[in-house]
């Protein structure tokens, strides 16, 4: 047979090539492109070594300085005395004295108690808030700020004053004052009662000197703060014989102020005071100083 003009003759042989059939290819870019990388350049690697030389050089150089000096502050958290001395004007008032406090089991007998807060007090010295003795006796731990606020009871037939003294004190003067105050038996002296705070139009506006029935002075050793509270009827009635409130909640207790739970009143509002205080500077310890 004599081939097409033009057609490539068959190999010797007779043999033909094989025609390859299966998918057909991808078409041409249908692929992302790649970026060209640009060649380095010897002096931006030497530039990106000295750099890292450099950087590595004032970390340890701080790091050895900082162990050197025993200078440690720089992203660690505050000290609980630290936290606690700046807590009266960096913590919100209603964390530190809260609306409504919840008194499970802090009656007499168990019973449950609802104080609901009544007002606050503008932050004061301790000269404008405290009785005379009172101050010469935390005099020796200064005085940083009070803060007081003024809390009822569900029945509105009791009311009570709580406050918190931000002292200028150190972990040791805490102590001392808190050995003060338990081997001089300084908490249970009618001489050293807190003063009332009864602002005009409110539940408590009768609520004066005279009207004072039992207290508590606590000064506290993991904080610089002096927790104190004082509780008296909401009718303004005047009490003659004002009672610790330890001896007020004591068992067989049989006084007025105790048969009404006054003593229950001012221990059980100053202790979720102090509990609210402690979780707020716990919170705050925790932040870098």
């Amino acid at each position: 047979m004599t081939p097409a003009p033009g057609a490539v003759p068959p190999p010797p042989g007779g043999y033909r090539t094989p025609v390859r059939h299966g998918f057909p290819e991808t078409p041409v870019e249908t692929t992302t492109r790649l970026r060209p990388v640009r060649p380095r350049q010897r002096w931006r690697t030497a530039a990106a070594a000295a750099c890292v030389v450099l950087g590595l050089g004032l970390i340890g150089g701080a790091a050895t300085g900082a162990w050197l000096t025993g200078d440690s502050s720089a992203g660690t958290a505050k000290s609980p005395y630290t936290a606690a001395r700046a807590a009266w004007h960096s913590v919100p008032v209603d964390t530190l004295f809260p609306r409504t406090l919840k008194g499970r089991g802090a009656g007499p007998g168990g019973t449950h108690r609802t104080w609901t807060r009544v007002a606050v007090a503008a932050d004061s010295t301790c000269k404008d808030g405290l009785d005379p003795l009172l101050l010469t006796t935390l005099r020796s731990v200064g005085c940083e700020r009070l803060v007081r606020a003024t809390y009822t009871d569900a029945t509105r037939s009791a009311v009570t004053t709580v406050g918190l003294v931000f002292t200028e004190a150190d972990a040791s003067g805490m102590q001392a004052l808190r050995t003060r105050f338990t081997e001089q038996k300084l908490g249970a002296r009618k001489d050293l009662m807190p003063r009332t705070y009864a602002p005009e139009g409110t539940s408590a506006a009768s609520f004066g000197d005279k009207q004072r029935a039992s207290w508590t002075v606590n000064p506290l050793t993991e904080i610089p703060v002096v927790v104190l509270a004082v509780s008296g009827f909401a009718d303004g009635r005047a009490v003659a014989e004002p009672q610790p409130a330890g001896d007020a909640m004591a068992s067989g207790a049989e006084t007025d102020i105790a048969q009404a739970g006054l003593g229950h009143e001012a221990k059980g509002v100053a202790d979720r005071v102090e509990r609210g205080l402690r979780t707020a500077v716990a919170d705050l310890t925790e932040q870098p100083g």
